[in-house]
């Protein structure tokens, strides 16, 4: 009697165990893949700054096109003089006060001076659009952490559920080996074996959700969200069914990935712009003209006879010149400049080169691990199927006592590694095929 007793007292201690209920336990919002990534990219605070930065891009634009425009300043002096007065027996006479105002305008403008300002205007821009390309190449790599996290998520809580079936699943089994225990149709050790596997899949499952509870972390900081026992994930079905990409063409894939991919696009406008270097460089070389002007009037008390109306309106001095320099030798400052630039043309090249050499293997890496990600789900697929089926054959013939322990659970522990190879694959071929539509031009939340 007292062996039934404690039977059943460590039967329900591992159905209470096995529910899992924890009280309190609320969904707040449920976040899609697309919620997630609007999520990050709203509230990532080294994006923003990318962002804040390339502003000064824009304020160069300004500042460059303005300079085709003359400049104005205006001035004001305001003298105090004293002085003695020397009368003609050489003594120092009286002291004598004058002050004197003077006012003026003077304007400058550049009429020439080898474009440089216009191929500034244009450096600029490109830098301008650099900016914004290199903060879509920021945003890129952002999703597609993002999508690794989220997909992660996805992985772990399926995990977690398989494993919560297959706990399930085998106190059910102790349930039956109980009864069949105190029928006598099994030994203590067979149920002992079923009750060692009970706990080792309660292990399973604690660290499958301890992973869960991890991976959650990693997504809810990547959308900078503090973690939240409440944050859940839209658990939507996954489509495996990859049938566009069962015939890979790496080619077509890199041809439209240079097409589509920025920084593709911001290291040709890298080019650009060192070609613009050179060009600034070389204006050093070449005469500036520019036009200037003056408007001048002013005020004296030595002339006390005039009015300061009077002076200010009749002593209004206009002047207007034009100011051509010619650089002789400037201590080969502007050759090296140009040698320098000429130096980060090629430079900029090499760069762009080695971005679609990047690009190319990436592409490559991609096609090979979508192609063997298939062929390993297949296998998994075929695989997890036939074990299955040999459990379920094993499953009755445990139950009909045909079977002992032993045999049953070796089936089920191979069942167990097929699912898990399983999910394995398929997290694999998803998170792979979403990597080449990335970088085909799809959004990753399609």
């Amino acid at each position: 009697m007292k062996t039934f007793l404690w039977v059943y007292t460590l039967l329900f201690l591992d159905l209470f165990f096995l529910s899992g209920w924890i009280p309190g336990q609320e969904t707040e919002h449920i976040w899609t893949l697309e919620g997630c990534i609007q999520q990050a990219l709203d509230h990532n605070i080294q994006l923003q700054q990318m962002m804040l930065n390339n502003e000064t891009n824009r304020i160069d634009i300004l500042q460059a096109k303005a300079a085709r425009f003359p400049s104005a300043s205006a001035s004001i002096t305001q003298n105090f003089a004293w002085s003695r007065e020397v009368l003609s027996d050489n003594r120092f006479g009286s002291i004598n006060a004058t002050n004197n105002t003077d006012y003026g305008i003077n304007s400058n403008v550049t009429l020439y001076n080898g474009f440089r300002i216009n191929n500034t205007v244009r450096q600029s821009e490109l830098n301008y659009r650099i900016g914004q390309l290199d903060t879509e190449v920021m945003k890129d790599d952002l999703c597609l952490n993002v999508l690794d996290a989220y997909l992660q998520v996805l992985y772990s809580a399926e995990a977690v559920n398989n494993s919560r079936n297959q706990l399930e699943a085998t106190a059910e089994e102790l349930s039956l080996a109980v009864e069949r225990l105190i029928l006598g149709a099994v030994s203590k050790s067979d149920f002992l074996l079923i009750r060692a596997q009970l706990a080792d899949e309660k292990l399973t499952l604690t660290n499958a959700e301890n992973q869960l509870a991890l991976s959650k972390v990693t997504l809810l900081q990547l959308m900078e969200i503090p973690v939240s026992d409440t944050f859940t994930i839209q658990l939507a079905p996954l489509d495996t069914t990859m049938v566009p990409y069962r015939m890979l063409n790496t080619d077509s894939i890199y041809t439209l990935a240079l097409q589509a991919r920025s920084e593709i696009k911001s290291a040709a406008l890298t080019i650009q712009t060192a070609d613009l270097d050179v060009s600034l460089a070389r204006a050093g070389l070449k005469p500036g003209l520019s036009l200037h002007g003056s408007l001048n009037s002013g005020y004296t008390s030595e002339l006390d006879e005039y009015t300061y109306g009077d002076q200010l309106k009749n002593k209004i001095n206009p002047a207007i010149g034009l100011s051509l320099s010619v650089p002789l030798y400037q201590n080969r400052e502007v050759k090296s400049k140009i040698e320098t630039a000429n130096i980060g043309i090629l430079n900029a090249r090499l760069n762009e080169a080695d971005a679609k050499n990047q690009l190319r293997k990436t592409i490559e890496q991609a096609c090979i691990d979508i192609s063997s990600s298939m062929k390993e789900y297949d296998a998994s697929v075929e695989k997890y199927l036939a074990q299955r089926e040999s459990f379920q054959l094993a499953s009755e013939k445990f139950k009909l006592g045909l079977i002992n322990s032993v045999d049953f659970l070796f089936e089920k522990t191979n069942l167990i590694a097929a699912e898990s190879n399983l999910l394995q694959s398929k997290y694999k071929l998803i998170y792979s095929i979403r990597i080449l539509d990335f970088y085909t031009g799809r959004p990753l939340t399609q």
